[in-house]
């Protein structure tokens, strides 16, 4: 009886039921790994892309807009300072006659004096250090000074009325003065701002110059990197799904590469158009800068050879040396650098040398020979003591073959000049449509990635 009711009160065990199937989540995971690492490549292309424009971009601004026009003001403000001491020196020449040329002696005077102001106000504005701004300032200081002691010996010079030649000794002294300040510490301070300007336009080169190729190779292994990622995503899902490949994923491939083909030729085209502005625009306009301020100097050094006989020869050397150093050729003495540029053969060194090339470098070497022949007929009648014919040639002759030679180098200037625009505008043109495009494709191709890979995540569902 007992063992019946223990029996009748046994548990009774349900059956076992069978496991549930396990959930398949290891695919949709799998696409959203190999979905993540396209997105992370193609966020990597265009990281490289932007970085890359950046850089070209910031070599641009530098030598096109910032460094290197303040580079060009500087060369115009040394152009202006040397012209206005020449001008000094024409007139105190000039004694009591030549009233046509006193007068545009003078007007040139006050233009490349209001030049040289702006200049200084337009370095200024673009300096970027305390010591840039200090030598400006320097430099303004200074040339009121100059201003001065110029005021001070034309002033003298008017009251004594000599004749064409040497003015007198009070005048003399006086412009010696002014000319040494011109000549010692104006001069080398403007010199050194196209100096420091300079040295920035060569850095910022010489570092684009390695950052935009490296970032060209950057972009490049990117590109590949996000075409395989493409690529990759587009056959596991062709395989897992056993379908043809999805036509949105094969449109982001091929956006993807439209977008890195266009990429690298931007960065290809601003690569050259800075080695364009730097090397064939830039460096050109200012050796030609340089070459006009030398010469200005050079003609100067004919009216202060005449005016002031105890330093005449101090004058006639510093003639060469400057002429030596627009065109060399080897010489003791200026009669045999007169000789060299009228025989001597065209492999031309100096800072014209390398300009002397085509149509306009020709025209700009004969209207050198012709004022250099002009000089030696100027010397001849000064050392002979026919001093009145000496002025009249150096303010007739010479001075109408110094202005031809200026306006060929201004012609040569002029050509560097457009093709130094032409660069930095074609550089940043081609930036600019790079970045109006960039985002529309970065867009897109997000857009169509989406498109390829949520309908296959949707059938998990």
């Amino acid at each position: 009886m007992t063992m019946v009711q223990s029996q009748s009160q046994a548990p009774v065990v349900a059956p076992a039921q069978a496991a549930p199937a396990p959930v398949r989540r290891s695919v949709p995971g799998r696409i959203r790994v190999v979905t993540g690492v396209t997105v992370a490549s193609l966020a990597l292309l265009f990281a490289a892309l932007a970085v890359g424009s950046m850089s070209a971009r910031d070599g641009l601004r530098v030598i096109g807009r910032d460094a290197g026009p303040q580079v060009v003001a500087t060369a115009d403000l040394y152009l202006g300072l040397s012209d206005m001491d020449a001008q000094v020196a024409n007139v105190l020449v000039m004694g009591d006659q030549y009233a046509t040329q006193r007068k545009q002696a003078l007007d040139r005077y006050e233009q490349q004096r209001s030049k040289a102001n702006e200049a200084l106000m337009q370095a200024l504005s673009l300096a970027d250090t305390r010591a840039e701004r200090e030598t400006v300032r320097s430099v303004l200081d200074k040339l009121g000074r100059y201003e001065r002691l110029a005021g001070q010996a034309l002033l003298l010079d008017e009251r004594s009325k000599h004749a064409p030649g040497p003015p007198p000794q009070e005048v003399v002294l006086t412009y010696r003065e002014a000319t040494k300040l011109m000549r010692v510490e104006l001069l080398p301070q403007a010199y050194n701002l196209t100096l420091e300007s300079g040295t920035i336009v060569r850095a910022t080169y010489d570092e684009k110059t390695v950052m935009v190729p490296l970032l060209r190779i950057a972009v490049v292994l990117a590109g590949i990197l996000a075409l395989s990622c493409l690529i990759w995503l587009q056959v596991y899902l062709a395989r897992r799904f056993r379908r043809v490949f999805g036509p949105a994923l094969l449109v982001a491939t091929v956006t993807t590469a439209i977008a890195l083909l266009a990429g690298l030729n931007v960065l290809g085209t601003d690569e050259n158009a800075l080695r364009q502005a730097k090397s064939a625009g830039f460096d050109s306009v200012l050796t030609l800068a340089k070459a006009r301020s030398i010469s200005n100097s050079m003609q100067g050094d004919e009216s202060r050879y005449l005016l002031d006989k105890e330093w005449a020869d101090t004058y006639e050397h510093t003639f060469l040396d400057k002429a030596m150093s627009v065109v060399y050729f080897k010489a003791g003495n200026l009669r045999t650098y007169h000789n060299q540029v009228a025989t001597g053969s065209k492999d031309f060194l100096g800072m014209l040398g390398p300009e002397l090339i085509g149509k306009e470098g020709a025209d700009a070497l004969e209207a050198y020979r012709s004022f250099q022949a002009s000089d030696t007929k100027f010397r001849e009648l000064a050392a002979n003591g026919r001093t009145n014919e000496a002025v009249a040639e150096r303010l007739g002759p010479v001075t109408t073959a110094f202005d031809a030679y200026d306006r060929a180098l201004l012609a040569l200037s002029a050509k560097s000049q457009t093709q130094f625009t032409r660069a930095i505008e074609h550089g940043e043109s081609a930036l600019d449509n790079l970045w109006r495009l960039l985002p529309f494709a970065i867009g897109g191709i997000g857009l169509l990635v989406i498109a390829g890979v949520w309908p296959r995540l949707k059938e998990y569902r």
